[in-house]
């Protein structure tokens, strides 16, 4: 285990599940290409940026694996419920359960990354009734998104360093500047 200190002073504890991890079968469920997702968006005039709030801990853990994932702490030994992060299948895991969700919406008018969801479509109206299904199937599946994180219904916006338009899709070039002036590591 591993404490790591948060901004706000307090502190949260990390596991190592390395160990774990080479004992486990691998899921080779494929995550996204982001070139595929970003082409499926070019074209459509109305997007909604919506964030997964804590994603991998909305998916439980089942009762027989718990006990893989107990660890100790000064006030006794714990397992967790829902995925923690850490696990060499946690990201295939979650795209499969999401994608699971809105299975028939996928590259028809909504794309999945991980935790990050785009809801799109031509017409205003059209793209409102699709967010309307989104919403209430995260409703239905208890897929809890980040309030904050989360803007509704406009005909633009910056998506996982990209600037999305209708007319098309170009890179976030202050997130380019910001790495060229990162310093050449040392070690």
């Amino acid at each position: 285990m591993v404490i790591v200190p948060k901004k706000n002073g307090k502190t949260r504890a990390c596991f190592d599940y390395r160990e774990l991890n080479k004992a486990t079968l691998k899921d080779h469920f494929p995550l996204s290409f982001i070139d595929q997702f970003l082409d499926t968006l070019e074209g459509n005039n109305f997007f909604s940026f919506l964030d997964g709030f804590s994603g991998y801990n909305q998916i439980q853990v089942a009762l027989d694996d718990q006990d893989k994932t107990t660890f100790t702490y000064p006030w006794g030994s714990y397992a967790y419920r829902v995925l923690p992060f850490g696990l060499c299948n946690a990201p295939a895991t979650f795209t499969r359960e999401v994608l699971g969700i809105f299975s028939n919406l996928i590259h028809d008018c909504v794309e999945v990354y991980m935790d990050n969801f785009t809801v799109y479509g031509n017409y205003f109206e059209e793209a409102l009734k699709i967010l309307e299904e989104f919403l209430i199937r995260c409703k239905e599946a208890n897929l809890l998104l980040s309030g904050e994180k989360c803007f509704m219904m406009f005909t633009k916006g910056i998506f996982l360093g990209h600037h999305i338009l209708g007319n098309g899709i170009r890179v976030d070039t202050s997130k380019v500047e910001v790495i060229s002036k990162l310093s050449i590591p040392t070690c």
